[in-house]
């Protein structure tokens, strides 16, 4: 109860508006070169048993990796309730053409080597080219919603409504900005993959993979360079008007917000943040440059470096802004206002403390044990045992 008392209100909010940061990162490192993969699995295995090369350097982590988009999950409906409700009210169908993404993915790792045949093997092969590719698209593209704003508002019971029809919802998700950040999305993942897949591999498979990588990694490097451009002189960003009320209600509806100016003014208040994109400027460049020359355990690293940094100047940039209102900018979401209450945050954070570093070693332990290059003498060898 003493250290209850000592970590205020506002301060655990901080705190759980870094874990899920820290959740989301954790998703797209682990997770992000799976479905890397599975996006790059038509381009760098031509034959069945390239392709069963490729799919047995993610087959034994795959399933662990989807923990953290669990936990990321968990996190927002329990840390952030209005977020959870906004969101999913608005993104309704483009997160269920992720989650159908998600389902046809492991039903493909299990169903493909049940069939000798071509095409049912083809066909699997598609499926987990389309749980990759699909989902790393969307996921960008809801970025980039996000920093766009959503045309939501909240009624006085904090309800809150959509402008627009079921299906328009998810065709106005599809605007230009957004499917920007969600080529970069995608291109960093297949980055990610192809660090993955030179790591796990040698011969052809690896060497296509080098070259795909080289490829997506520059393709992230100039979409993400654009998309600050864009941030810069074509999105209104947005500001809170008054100050912040300490320890205050969550109440979305109690904030004053302003739309205008730029989300890049945040680098004029908090130069420091500046550190994220050259995280993730430097950090994409080095994985490139790792792939062109052949490294393997470096280059994964860098890769991890540039998407920790991408994902973080996000959040950096929208700080305290979770969800912002083009309908009713006071409806936005910030991490003041859109919280669970005090006790329900610190008992979640006494949980995490305990079991996150347990998920850790675990997850350390896994890939420890699993080190090594997947070859096709492996495949071969253990036809009724791999995948």
């Amino acid at each position: 109860m003493i250290l209850f008392e000592l970590i205020d209100f506002d301060t655990l909010r901080v705190i759980w508006w870094a874990l899920l940061g820290v959740l989301l990162i954790g998703f797209a490192l682990t997770d992000g070169f799976d479905m890397g993969v599975g996006a790059l699995l038509p381009f760098v295995a031509k034959t069945d048993v390239e392709r069963r090369v490729a799919i047995n350097t993610i087959g034994p982590v795959w399933e662990g990796n989807q923990v953290w988009f669990i936990l990321g999950g968990g996190a927002i409906f329990a840390a952030w309730p209005p977020l959870y409700a906004v969101s999913f009210s608005g993104f309704y169908l483009a997160m269920f053409v992720v989650l159908a993404a998600f389902i046809v993915r492991p039903v493909a790792f299990k169903y493909r080597s049940k069939r000798d045949g071509a095409k049912w093997r083809a066909r699997w092969d598609w499926a987990l080219f389309a749980g990759g590719a699909v989902p790393a698209l969307l996921f960008g593209v809801a970025v980039g919603n996000v920093l766009l704003g959503v045309p939501f508002h909240l009624t006085q019971d904090l309800m809150p409504m959509y402008d627009g029809t079921f299906a328009t919802k998810f065709v106005g998700l599809l605007r230009p900005f957004a499917l920007l950040a969600g080529v970069v999305s995608l291109s960093m993942l297949l980055m990610h993959g192809a660090a993955w897949l030179t790591l796990k591999t040698d011969g052809i498979v690896a060497e296509r993979a080098r070259r795909y990588g080289t490829v997506a990694g520059m393709v992230a490097a100039g979409g993400y360079a654009l998309a600050g451009l864009w941030l810069a002189v074509g999105v209104d960003g947005f500001a809170l008007a008054g100050d912040v009320v300490a320890n205050g209600p969550s109440n979305p509806l109690y904030s004053e917000v302003t739309r205008g100016g730029s989300w890049l003014s945040a680098y004029a208040d908090r130069p420091w943040i500046a550190v994220a994109p050259v995280m993730g400027f430097v950090g994409i460049a080095m994985a490139v440059l790792g792939l062109r020359a052949g490294r393997e355990v470096s280059t994964l690293l860098w890769s991890k470096l540039g998407i920790t940094g991408i994902i973080a100047s996000v959040g950096l940039t929208m700080f305290p802004f979770i969800l912002p209102s083009t309908v009713d900018p006071d409806s936005s979401l910030t991490v003041w206002d859109a919280s669970s209450s005090h006790q329900t945050l610190f008992i979640m954070l006494v949980v995490t403390a305990i079991f996150m570093p347990l998920i850790l070693m675990y997850t350390a332990w896994v890939y420890k044990v699993l080190w090594g290059k997947v070859t096709e003498a492996d495949v071969t060898e253990n036809a009724e045992t791999l995948y």
